[in-house]
């Protein structure tokens, strides 16, 4: 099977092509266009050229292409669901979840392109406003650049591409480079829901090459971009007066306090650990465990750790599948070494049978400074360190250069209020996992996990500019 690139409401043919593989299996799924530079400036060009129609179209009118788009995913929802467990090795019943929330996501959008709204401004506050009146609005930057990662290849583009429909902007979409099918999924139902040619453009290829062009060019009014840091910082830099987004690594932790009941806390926690073998950027990976009750935590959660099920992701009963690359694996068997190296013990896992999949894995007594405390995962690996109260607990969480998400577990009301306080990250999750996430609510870090905020209402605002508008009266 052959793709094309999506621009200017086409689909059109790339100079060459490389073959999308199955992370699980190795078989091929696709041939993949790599656009070049010309296809990119095709590409930015039909954006620029779209955004007075978008900027002109109506409220109800965005709204109603973005309804139709949510009402199409949900009559292709199987096929949705199993274009990701495919490209991402993602296990079936995850993929499914993420295509409801990848609905959702769309509904929030339809929903915000409705209440898109200034405010009155109260001159006569100031002496010399007397007899003047104001008001704020909200406009369309222009040309958004998408550039998203591999592991929620329907649901993060649907937080860039949503918002930027609702506000009336255009966009170029830079997919992952082991999931552009879902990308171009979602171009074949913008298509049919009615979006004007030029509104949404669909690249694929090395991000060198495109990612750089995207950032750099002047059409190019605001990115969005989720990956590493590493990159992240280097857009933010090279991006001079853009607006600029940033979702960037974590490495998510939680406080387990002393009193609490365990058996409804061990499901949550391993779900947190495992889910999408840990290839997600609030995957909880670091557990800071009372002493008072560590051993029984610990054991509970081993036992609920072994009875996670690896196989092919298209398996219904599969809870874990293949990482990404066997490079990841690589990798995380390389932090885990180095960690046992440190005084660390592996609990369970620590292991892959074939080079694509690395066993759930929980490490015990892990030193602060190995990288498996200090870094982003990105797998199904998580540490579980004893604290003697919840105070040690949130330094341990702050001791760190991400801020995503943090949680606690705890029945008392003074000490979380305490870490929603003291925790240095963008979202505290009390008596909850820091995985959690519905797709309204703010969302974004603070240091190295990122700037701005997505969550459809939020993302909006990012992609807006603000007008005041003054009348005299006098």
């Amino acid at each position: 099977m052959r793709k094309k690139l999506f621009i200017g409401g086409q689909w059109l043919e790339a100079a060459s092509y490389t073959e999308l593989k199955s992370p699980y299996s190795g078989e091929v799924l696709a041939e993949i266009p790599a656009a070049g530079p010309q296809e990119t400036e095709q590409a930015i060009e039909a954006a620029y050229q779209a955004r007075g129609a978008m900027a002109k179209l109506p409220a109800h009118r965005r709204a109603a292409i973005l309804e139709q788009l949510a009402r199409l995913f949900a009559e292709r929802a199987e096929e949705a669901a199993r274009i990701i467990a495919l490209e991402a090795a993602k296990p079936i019943k995850t993929a499914r979840a993420e295509v409801d929330r990848t609905i959702q996501t769309y509904k929030f959008a339809a929903e915000e392109a409705k209440r898109l709204s200034g405010e009155m401004i109260p001159l006569d506050a100031a002496p010399g406003g007397e007899g003047r009146i104001a008001y704020t609005m909200r406009e369309p930057i222009g040309v958004i650049g998408a550039i998203t990662p591999f592991n929620f290849p329907m649901n993060l583009v649907a937080h860039k591409v949503g918002p930027a429909i609702a506000a009336g902007n255009t966009i170029v979409l830079k997919p992952a480079s082991q999931t552009p099918l879902s990308a171009f999924f979602l171009a074949e139902l913008l298509e049919e829901a009615g979006l004007p040619a030029g509104a949404l453009n669909v690249i694929t290829g090395s991000g060198s090459v495109i990612g750089d062009r995207i950032v750099k060019d002047d059409r190019v009014k605001g990115i969005s971009f989720t990956g590493s840091p590493k990159v992240g910082i280097g857009i933010r830099n090279r991006a001079g007066l853009k607006r600029v987004s940033l979702e960037l690594g974590s490495n998510s932790a939680l406080i387990i306090d002393k009193g609490v009941n365990l058996s409804k806390i061990i499901p949550r926690c391993v779900v947190g650990s495992f889910s999408y073998q840990g290839q997600v950027c609030i995957s909880l990976q670091r557990i800071y465990v009372h002493a008072e009750i560590y051993d029984e935590f610990v054991a509970a959660f081993k036992a609920a750790a072994a009875k996670l099920k690896i196989g092919d992701p298209l398996d219904e009963d599969t809870d874990l599948s293949a990482m990404i690359t066997p490079g990841d694996v690589g990798r995380s068997l390389e932090w885990i070494e180095e960690a046992v190296g440190h005084g660390a013990t592996v609990a369970c896992g620590g292991t892959s049978d074939d080079g694509r999949v690395l066993n759930p894995t929980v490490l015990l007594g892990v030193d602060r400074t190995a990288r498996l405390s200090c870094e982003e995962a990105f797998a199904p690996i998580v540490l579980i360190n004893r604290i003697n109260n919840a105070d040690e607990g949130i330094a341990c969480i702050n001791d760190s250069k991400y801020g995503l998400h943090a949680g606690i577990y705890t029945d008392s009301i003074h000490t979380a209020l305490n870490a929603a306080e003291r925790l240095h990250v963008g979202g505290v999750m009390i008596n909850d996992i820091p995985t959690f996430r519905v797709d309204h609510m703010p969302y974004g870090g603070v240091k190295e996990s990122g700037l701005g905020r997505e969550g459809v209402k939020y993302a909006i605002e990012e992609m807006t500019e603000l007008k005041t508008v003054m009348i005299n009266r006098n």
